[in-house]
């Protein structure tokens, strides 16, 4: 199987606008991504997403070659493709298609 890179960690925000004001100008942290129910941005290459809970799951997402073969991949409006897997103790694991193997 291909190697697993960290690709981003998912956390539960109530406002997307509220987030992203905060990280931006506390941190530094810039958009890459954005529409209503979540946002990607950078702090200094580590992506960290917000989502809204009755939309996404919080999570930690990895990007992979071979996806596929953690199950069905599912293509997202942002252009990527995934599949949402759960450890043994429930939490939510995202494996994502690498961008260069698409």
């Amino acid at each position: 199987m291909s190697q697993l890179t960290l690709h981003h960690i998912a956390l539960c925000v109530d406002d997307l606008t509220v987030a992203i004001d905060w990280y931006s100008s506390k941190l530094q942290a810039v958009t890459l991504y954005q529409d209503d129910t979540w946002a990607l941005m950078e702090v200094n290459g580590t992506r960290i997403a917000f989502v809204i809970p009755s939309q996404h799951p919080p999570h930690i997402a990895f990007e992979c070659d071979e996806a596929e073969k953690y199950g069905p991949l599912t293509g997202h409006r942002d252009g990527t493709s995934s599949v949402y897997v759960e450890d043994p103790f429930g939490n939510t694991v995202e494996i994502l298609k690498s961008v260069k193997s698409i």
